[in-house]
């Protein structure tokens, strides 16, 4: 059978799986960043605990499994999915909240189905989701951007809440937590409250919310704090199509239908329905959408079903978090594109290099 093969030169990328990994987490750096900036030290505490839990856990399996350990350690696949989890965890989550939720993802959603290539289901959003679903209490602790409040923590405050759940004298853990602007535009929707009214409870100046005792929890386009955590991974996964670790295909796909979806129900309802920019900058909507999504193993593998595979992913986000029981709703989307993944690739082949289609 005779192939048309174009002329050369035939230059190969200098691509590795290890240098794949090492570039998403470095595209991490400048959401990570503003995270530490506006929620304090604990997403660095975390961010450590899930490492060495996720080495530990990879290195036990690939042990017991009779497999050579270091390779797979330093590919950086078992790093990343740790930084993820950790990423998805309120900043003040106690030490095995981190440690249940990333050993899940590595042995569960990863190491039981072969290792690195093999997982059907986003072992980072596995193990999130397995902990939302069985601790919900520590899974919706979250913290207000801490230049909001008088009472944020310092790094060793942190680690000591984290590690031994003590607490300086005088301070609350009640004190520290507020619901997500998500939760709570979810919650006061349900009470019969319109999202100006919303936005006029809970989005006071920090002038005017020590004097009404109200923290801001909703910033100029999103989530107070949020935006610019938001802001910090879309710079991060712009960067990364740039370096063409990863395609355009499922971000824009996944942001698009979320844009679109939610503009639609804003401009029927701008009453009861929050604005396009609020969806897109709030809760995990960019990182999903750059780090999560994108995940070659379990994303579509063609260009028409990444498109798919991103339409559907944003779809669902907007309606979970609109009509369904979780105000963040991308984990779910994503596992449930996942187990879509084979029937739009079956549907939505590559064409062979060198055949026409037909």
């Amino acid at each position: 059978m005779p192939f048309n093969t174009p002329t050369s030169p035939h230059q190969l990328a200098p691509t590795s799986i290890t240098r794949v990994m090492m570039l998403v987490i470095l595209a991490l750096i400048p959401g990570i960043t503003a995270y530490v900036w506006f929620f304090g030290w604990g997403v660095v505490v975390n961010i450590s605990i899930a490492l060495i839990t996720a080495l530990s856990c990879e290195a036990l399996i690939l042990k017991l499994r009779q497999r050579p350990i270091l390779p797979s350690l330093s590919d950086g696949s078992a790093a990343l999915t740790a930084i993820l989890i950790a990423l998805t965890l309120p900043p003040l989550s106690p030490w095995w909240i981190t440690v249940i939720g990333v050993a899940f993802a590595i042995i569960i959603a990863k190491q039981l189905y072969g290792g690195l290539g093999f997982n059907p289901f986003n072992p980072a959003m596995v193990g999130y989701v397995m902990l939302l679903i069985s601790f919900p209490r520590e899974m919706t602790s979250w913290i207000p951007p801490t230049a909001l409040t008088d009472n944020s923590l310092d790094f060793l405050e942190t680690v000591m809440f984290i590690l031994f759940h003590t607490l300086p004298d005088g301070i609350t853990f009640d004190a520290l937590t507020e619901a997500t602007p998500l939760d709570s535009l979810k919650t006061h929707l349900a009470l019969g409250n319109t999202v100006d009214e919303i936005r006029e409870q809970l989005g006071v100046d920090e002038a005017a919310s020590r004097i009404l005792s109200v923290i801001p929890i909703f910033g100029t386009i999103g989530g107070k704090g949020w935006e610019w955590v938001g802001g910090g991974f879309l710079l991060g996964g712009l960067w990364l199509i740039y370096q063409k670790v990863i395609s355009w295909h499922i971000p824009v796909a996944m942001l698009g239908s979320l844009f679109a979806v939610s503009a639609l129900f804003y401009f029927i309802d701008p009453t009861h329905y929050a604005t396009p920019m609020f969806h897109l900058f709030s809760g995990a909507a960019m990182l999903g959408a750059f780090f999560i999504a994108t995940d070659p193993v379990t994303a579509a593998a063609s260009n028409r079903g990444k498109i798919i595979y991103g339409c559907g992913i944003g779809i669902f986000t907007y309606v979970i978090r609109t009509w369904g029981g979780y105000p963040d709703a991308v984990a779910f989307a994503v596992l449930l594109l996942n187990m879509c993944t084979p029937l739009i690739d079956h549907y939505f082949k590559s064409s062979v290099f060198g055949h026409k289609k037909g």
